[in-house]
């Protein structure tokens, strides 16, 4: 009898297979960076958004307690999001979040900073109340990280 030997067959991919993977991937990487950061800008924007917007209570019930802003509890704690730090008493974040009482009107202003994107550094958002009680938010960022509900422009 006679032995048939088989064939080995490919072992493994050659350089140029490699080579165009590799290719595609940075391809790949080079779309899908730019819109993570993009996803990442209008996450932090939402999230500013909200965090600010829980204030709106403290700030009625300041304004129907007949108190000024500065003797207000608010209850912050603090955004690593905001410029400034929270302070110990929990009162309002430094430069980062501002609240002014003019008769029933109130504004809340969060400046972006710290660890927010690059894109919003030095941008602002706004919560607004109006004579008769109703509350806009406004922003000065860019319209691809504007969350909805929030246009305008800042302050």
């Amino acid at each position: 009898m006679q032995k048939i030997q088989m064939k080995k067959g490919q072992q493994g991919f050659t350089l140029i297979e490699l080579m165009i993977v590799v290719a595609i991937i940075g391809i790949l990487a080079a779309i899908a960076i730019p819109q993570y950061q993009t996803y990442i800008a209008k996450s932090q924007v939402s999230r500013v958004m909200g965090e600010v917007a829980s204030l709106r209570t403290a700030a009625e019930m300041c304004l129907m307690e007949g108190k000024a802003a500065s003797a207000c509890e608010w209850g912050w704690s603090g955004s690593d999001l905001l410029l400034g730090a929270a302070t110990a008493d929990h009162s309002i974040q430094g430069s980062g979040l501002k609240v002014g009482f003019s008769g029933t009107e109130a504004l809340i202003e969060a400046k972006f900073g710290q660890n927010a994107s690059a894109a919003l550094s030095g941008k602002a958002l706004t919560w607004t109340r109006n004579t008769d009680g109703k509350w806009t938010c406004n922003t000065d960022v860019d319209d691809k990280y504007k969350p909805a509900g929030c246009t305008g422009s800042g302050s």
